[in-house]
């Protein structure tokens, strides 16, 4: 499983997950900030661009990179940094 795929399937009291508030790790539960902040500024920009709640259809990160390639000015370095932040296992 990756990030993509447990911020799509957790649900707090039958709510999507607010991602805003989550925060990425390492093995001893220590903060992440670098990938943390990368994580934030990629989903917000799929809130803004391609709505998050809709990509149950995209089956995988790189159909959701490939939306965000086509509705935004972004660089493809960016999209490549936001693909590897949401297929980090858990």
């Amino acid at each position: 499983m990756n990030v993509y795929h447990a911020l799509k399937m957790i649900q707090i009291e039958h709510q999507p997950l607010n991602h805003r508030q989550v925060v990425i790790t390492d093995e001893n539960g220590k903060p992440l900030s670098q990938l943390t902040d990368l994580l934030s500024d990629c989903l917000s920009k799929i809130d803004l661009f391609v709505d998050f709640p809709s990509t149950d259809t995209a089956s995988d990160v790189s159909d959701v990179i490939d939306d965000l390639h086509l509705l935004t000015p972004l660089p493809n370095d960016v999209l490549d940094e936001y693909q590897k932040v949401l297929d980090q296992p858990i």
